[in-house]
């Protein structure tokens, strides 16, 4: 049914590891011509089914592997899978939190699904593709999440529309992203705080998910303190720090947008607006001329490395950003630094932190080690998923 790759004997023992990955140099023979995006079986020297998944000619990663069964990647597949995905999300108390409707349904290989994240947005769904292979299946992601989630869907977007430019592919795009319905309404509520979203806009797939629960912690340590946070996007940390009782937040983004979303979010939720001032400004420069000090600190910067080649000069960045902030902030303060890179480890990022603080002179004692939240599950197979490391520091 599907063209057939047979690997190298040496090279299966990933595979019968589970990690979803299936590297070009691991290939011994194809049988057939697939195309980008083609659905192939994977077997083994010995004429053994290994895997099931999606090919490509570009990059590393020739297989991304769906199913380690043989079986159709069909609607039927694709209902099971996000069903499975909903369900965990019901057992771990998302699908009934009703101080809450926004949440990842979808986590890429976290969910056994390489190449596709789905953010559900009080009713409508985001669907990213992050390869032609996914991109390809779209209509049938659509018509299963309409099975599974039922009345609780209105409309399905599509966020996957750069992935063709960037492939450069033949593959078109709709006129219309919406893959099912239209624009609902895009205010959502997460652990009881609202917030303007816009997936059509706005960066990933409109909002930051996988702070949630960090969101939640700050809220912990910040009643009676000033706060300063940065790389703010839509104010998701202001928003908490405000309505926890902080006596002065300042939001800090080079984005104009940024600082208007995040100014609109925390009207949206009446909190004291003359406790809260934004400013627009490189956040490097802003820490480099510092008009007062904070009690604590929010650093939640873009990927610095989004590859290998680019980690070295993203740990000098990450140094650099952690020292400013550690000579800014309070004794006794509290630092919430993070890093998204996924080629970044927690302990390079610990390490880096570390070697910041005593450029600085500054004495740290760990709170919390920090990650993404449950609904970002992480492949116990496949540990690169692991890409949102953070640590909350008592700075004395």
């Amino acid at each position: 049914m599907y063209s057939k790759i047979t690997l190298k004997a040496s090279k299966v023992s990933a595979v019968y590891r589970r990690h979803p990955w299936i590297f070009s140099g691991a290939i011994q023979k194809i049988e057939g011509q697939p195309k980008e995006g083609d659905i192939v079986s994977v077997w083994s020297p010995q004429n053994r089914h290994l895997a099931t998944g999606y090919y490509s000619k570009k990059g590393s990663i020739a297989v991304r592997v769906l199913t380690f069964e043989e079986e159709a990647i069909d609607f039927s597949f694709w209902k099971r899978k996000l069903q499975d995905a909903y369900d965990y999300r019901k057992a771990i108390g998302l699908i009934s939190d009703v101080e809450t409707n926004v949440f990842r349904l979808v986590n890429a290989e976290g969910d056994g699904l390489s190449g596709l994240i789905v953010d559900y947005y009080h009713g409508t769904a985001v669907l990213q593709a992050h390869s032609i292979g996914i991109y390809q299946q779209k209509e049938n992601i659509t018509l299963a999440l309409k099975e599974v989630l039922g009345e609780n869907l209105k409309a399905v977007y599509d966020k996957s529309l750069v992935l063709n430019k960037n492939e450069n592919t033949s593959t078109s795009t709709s006129i219309n992203p919406y893959l099912l319905g239209e624009l609902q309404k895009n205010t959502v509520s997460e652990n009881g705080h609202l917030f303007k979203v816009d997936w059509e806009k706005g960066q990933k797939t409109g909002f930051f998910i996988d702070q949630r629960s960090n969101r939640q912690l700050l809220a912990q340590y910040v009643k009676g303190k000033s706060v300063l946070n940065t790389f703010c996007y839509s104010g998701g940390f202001s928003v908490y720090a405000l309505k926890a009782g902080a006596t002065l937040v300042h939001s800090v983004d080079s984005s104009q947008k940024a600082i208007d979303w995040t100014n609109e979010n925390v009207a949206l939720n009446g909190l004291d607006e003359t406790k809260h001032e934004a400013f627009t400004d490189d956040v490097m420069t802003f820490l480099s001329s510092p008009t007062q000090s904070y009690d604590v600190i929010v650093l939640d910067p873009p990927a610095f490395a989004k590859s290998m080649k680019a980690r070295h000069r993203a740990m000098k960045a990450y140094r650099r950003l952690n020292a400013k902030a550690l000579k800014q902030i309070k004794s006794g303060g509290i630092l919430f630094t993070f890093s998204c890179s996924g080629v970044v480890e927690r302990q390079l990022f610990e390490d880096t932190v570390r070697s910041a603080a005593i450029e600085v002179g500054r004495e740290i004692r760990i709170l919390h080690y920090l990650s993404q939240p449950a609904d970002h599950p992480i492949n116990m197979f496949h540990p690169e998923g692991h890409y949102l490391k953070g640590l909350a520091l008592y700075v004395d």
